[in-house]
């Protein structure tokens, strides 16, 4: 950020003389040397939209980003830093709980709200999240829009520092509330470009570092990020797996009227679900009964299924697949109706005799177009993978439903011997806001008609 930029965020130079403590003449002696020298930075660092990197840049405008990155000198103001594998260091501001260092696969969400429910996502496991909406806990947190009991991401990165919330439904603010989930964040930092970066150079390791003594050492940093293997052949289902239990919550605030009669029995496979998938399933018609990830083919069966539903969740579906492929294939054998999202969808693939890959570009945040082949129609989806469904591999049985409008990726699958389908991206989510509700039912549908036809084939 230039100087000039810098005097109008402040207020303009009358502002920034008077934050600063400075008369107007050294003001326009910053303007002549493009140059805001290091002692005024801690006063300016409070200023919205002003951040420590946009202080560095002004110290050294001819230096290249890569040379700016790479000091190991924490600069006044910051007690945080992000490092990249690739020796990029972010310096920038701690809140929430101290750490010495969480490392994992750096990821951007476009989402403009949500961010309780995205760091809650089990599917966030193994990975630090930067949001591009620059207000980030403006709205504090409550205790409703968790989707799972704890936060699964490492940690987030935004841009703004955090502000006392201005929400009727807020409980906690953001950074008392990612204390209580013992995950750091940093602000300050310039989101824009960690995400061009992970535009043009795909997933990153990174680690964050909040130390509670104020010491960062950069070097080890990253030699930590540098060790760490990546989410590929990485197995994290059975990290965010929960026991057996029954869920009977609908979606909350009776946004939808709950389906009371004929209910159904389902099986759910926590593959790392999201609780507002469950309440989906329940507003549907569904009587949910959700076993954890590990759940062999026989205990699926022995709960006598009208039919199974595979959840969401982290990590590779290769790896996932070892254990979870065989259960799915006993269900399909015992001809059980299945529906799948995210990991759940590559894994049906998997059941199917398909294959999965690692995108180049991951789908993360709200806003995401979808084709249905079926119909015809888009629907604007909210999505969390990194990974996708090889259509190349997919047997002649196995169709292709839904398409990416982004890269053509895909997005949806179904089987044509059996009563089985799955979509990538997250119909609970409700970006449309409800555009995708529609598979709850329509996978409600397919056992109201096996119903039907079990009760007709008893009478003959």
């Amino acid at each position: 950020m230039d100087i000039d930029t810098i005097i109008h965020k402040a207020g303009g130079a009358e502002q920034i003389a008077s934050l600063t403590g400075v008369g107007l003449e050294a003001v326009r002696k910053w303007r002549q040397s493009r140059t805001v020298p290091t002692k005024h930075w801690p006063a300016l660092l409070r200023v919205p939209g002003i951040a420590v990197q946009d202080l560095t840049e002004t110290t050294s405008p001819t230096a290249t980003p890569k040379e700016m990155d790479m000091t190991n000198t924490a600069p006044p103001g910051a007690n945080a830093a992000l490092v990249l594998a690739d020796g990029t260091i972010l310096w920038g501001r701690g809140f929430g709980a101290h750490s010495n260092g969480a490392v994992g696969e750096l990821c951007f969400s476009t989402g403009m709200t949500g961010y309780q429910e995205t760091l809650t996502d089990p599917s966030f496991a193994g990975q630090i999240v930067t949001f591009t909406f620059p207000h980030i806990g403006n709205v504090g947190t409550n205790t409703d829009d968790d989707e799972a009991a704890t936060m699964a991401a490492l940690g987030a990165v935004v841009k703004e520092d955090i502000t006392t919330p201005a929400n009727w439904r807020s409980h906690s603010t953001f950074d008392a509330w990612l204390k209580s989930q013992n995950r750091p964040g940093i602000s300050g930092i310039d989101t824009r470009s960690i995400t061009r970066i992970l535009r043009d150079k795909g997933p990153q390791t990174a680690i964050l570092a909040f130390p509670e003594n104020g010491q960062i050492d950069t070097d080890t940093l990253l030699n930590s990020a540098k060790a760490w293997p990546g989410l590929e052949g990485m197995d994290l289902a059975k990290e965010v797996t929960r026991p057996k239990r029954n869920w009977t919550k609908g979606v909350w605030e009776n946004t939808r009227p709950e389906r009371t009669a004929d209910r159904r029995r389902v099986v759910a496979l926590d593959y790392g679900a999201k609780d507002n998938i469950l309440r989906c399933l329940v507003t549907a018609g569904c009587d949910v009964t959700v076993l954890p990830a590990t759940a062999t083919g026989a205990e699926i069966l022995e709960l006598a299924p009208e039919g199974v539903f595979l959840s969401n969740g982290p990590g590779d579906p290769a790896a996932t697949g070892t254990y979870a492929v065989p259960a799915i294939r006993a269900v399909l054998d015992a001809n059980i109706p299945v529906f799948g999202i995210c990991l759940g969808h590559q894994l049906l693939a998997q059941a199917l005799g398909g294959k999965t890959y690692k995108l180049d570009r991951g789908h993360r945040g709200a806003n995401q177009p979808v084709k249905d082949l079926t119909t015809g129609k888009v629907e604007i989806t909210s999505q969390n993978h990194g990974f996708a469904v090889d259509e190349k591999s997919l047997p002649a049985d196995v169709k292709v439903t839904h398409t990416s409008l982004f890269d053509g990726s895909n997005e949806g699958i179904a089987s044509t011997a059996k009563d089985a389908f799955s979509v990538q991206y997250h119909p609970e989510a409700s970006p449309g806001p409800s555009d995708s509700f529609y598979l709850f039912e329509r996978f409600v549908a397919v056992m109201d008609r096996r119903a039907t036809q079990n009760a007709a084939s008893k009478e003959a």
